[in-house]
């Protein structure tokens, strides 16, 4: 099952963004895309996660399991994301156990939404 790590490209994380400029956002999910994604995870860029007061956000979502939305990322967490994202690429059912997650995955999570039924 391959697992998305979808990125709000549209995330100003609480800045103004000059008019030209790439919004945080847009930055953080090109540099995942520059440090290449784990195994079974395919990086997707979305507009609007809806959590604008805490981006830059991510999700993480598969067929048949826990999706999960993540908030107050950078790009110099790129290494636990792409850590964290690969954790739960090879989960069967998106449920990473706590102690091996990424602190960030522990500390910054704004959502869990369960499966959707088959």
């Amino acid at each position: 099952m391959a697992a998305i790590l979808h990125v709000c490209t549209t995330c100003r994380a609480g800045q103004p963004v000059p008019e030209g400029e790439a919004c945080p956002g847009q930055r953080l999910h090109d540099a995942l895309l520059r440090s290449g994604a784990p195994q079974g995870v395919t990086i997707r860029a979305t507009e609007c996660l809806s959590a604008c007061d805490h981006g830059c956000n991510i999700a993480l979502s598969k067929p048949g399991a826990w999706s999960y939305v993540y908030g107050r990322l950078g790009e110099a967490d790129i290494p636990e994301i792409l850590r964290g994202a690969g954790l739960y690429a090879i989960s069967a059912d998106g449920i990473v156990p706590w102690r091996e997650r990424p602190a960030i995955f522990r500390k910054q999570s704004l959502a869990r939404i369960p499966p959707m039924e088959s």
